[in-house]
């Protein structure tokens, strides 16, 4: 059975796009469902109306379909949930496949080391009370992350390989496009015009 996480990011867009990456969470996530998937929302932050990114696992036999139809840019045309008289009625987010260890050939198992360590912010009673959340180090490059969105060591243990990896990944496409930026908001790729699936209004529907 596949299993397929999701990157939803608002990059460096202003909070109606943060809205955004929230609603189209939850909206992947209804989608999935109805299309016989299982799906669940991974937060990086304590969110509730805004967050600046997020993972959406998705997973089922035809997960690897239903996510390469939403790869790409998103469009919501609506008004500003946070200025009414903002003139701007089109907010863009990006969706991409987040890459694992085996994507990234620099990235070997041998190189990263773990340290666990008590989560805090969002998750019930293991917050603050088991070493679910764990600190993972690239000992060549010194990169850093944290993950814990989940409730299990293990499963917090394989976000911080795919968050090494796609850092990794911002350092390669960094170099090509002339420090141009990090990917990893994938602000600068979200490509305006050229969107992949449109929502719209404050019940976030889909264009059909």
């Amino acid at each position: 059975m596949t299993d397929i996480i999701l990157h939803v990011t608002a990059g460096d867009g202003p909070k109606e796009c943060q809205w955004v990456v929230v609603q189209l969470a939850l909206a992947l996530c209804n989608e999935a469902k109805a299309d016989g998937l299982s799906a669940e929302i991974l937060w990086e932050d304590n969110a509730k109306n805004t967050a600046p990114s997020c993972f959406v696992k998705i997973k089922g036999e035809r997960a690897d379909i239903f996510t390469t139809a939403r790869i790409g840019t998103i469009r919501w045309i609506g008004q500003s949930p946070f200025r009414k008289n903002h003139k701007r009625k089109n907010w863009f987010v990006g969706v991409s496949k987040a890459p694992d260890i085996e994507d990234v050939p620099e990235l070997h198992e041998r190189d990263i080391k773990y340290q666990t360590l008590k989560a805090s912010g969002p998750g019930g009673q293991h917050v603050n009370k088991t070493e679910s959340a764990v600190r993972a180090t690239h000992t060549p490059t010194g990169l850093t992350v944290v993950a814990q969105e989940q409730r299990s060591q293990f499963a917090n243990k394989r976000l911080t390989r795919m968050k090494l990896a796609m850092l990794l990944q911002d350092r390669k496409e960094q170099a090509v496009c002339d420090n141009k930026g990090l990917v990893w908001s994938k602000h600068k790729s979200l490509e305006r015009g050229n969107e992949v699936r449109i929502y719209e209004g404050s019940k976030f529907r889909m264009r059909s």
